[in-house]
């Protein structure tokens, strides 16, 4: 789903359906290190739930186009797809921070994130209809059914 710079900035959606906080508040929220980020993947082969887990999480300003500090993995998935998305700016269809040498968003189908050389082994926020909703390491297949972040309380 391709959203703007400025919708992710502020946050959109349904909190019982597709949402995003937004980056402003996550920022504010992130600043001072008391919480953790869990990710909630369900794999679209074996219907199984599994997380991936950190203990430090934060968003950076928009003055530092919302950059991600994030640390300290632990899990049930095989593999910590997350890890090469630590350091990356945020990147929208219409505002391109990542080190790729075209944009990342729209090259995946839509969808903001913090996406690395590569555009990343995981696509958590993308619509599921393009096909490049995944977490690579997954122990039930790659694919993802649904997905969640969620910030926890240290």
């Amino acid at each position: 789903m391709n959203r703007s710079w400025s919708e992710y900035k502020v946050g959109f959606g349904d909190p019982s359906g597709n949402y995003w906080l937004g980056n402003d508040l996550l920022s504010q929220l992130t600043a001072n290190n008391r919480y953790k980020l869990k990710f909630d993947l369900q794999s679209r082969d074996d219907n199984n739930w599994y997380y991936a887990e950190y203990s430090t999480f934060r968003v950076l300003s928009e003055a530092d186009n919302y950059e991600l500090q994030v640390g300290g993995f632990s899990g049930n998935v095989s593999d910590d797809a997350f890890n090469s998305h630590r350091g990356m700016m945020f990147t929208t269809y219409d505002r391109d921070n990542d080190p790729h040498r075209s944009n990342c968003a729209p090259i995946l189908g839509g969808g903001g994130f913090w996406y690395p050389g590569n555009c990343g082994w995981c696509r958590v926020n993308a619509a599921r209809s393009t096909g490049r909703f995944y977490w690579y390491g997954l122990p039930g297949g790659f694919y993802l059914q649904l997905s969640r972040m969620w910030l926890k309380c240290k």
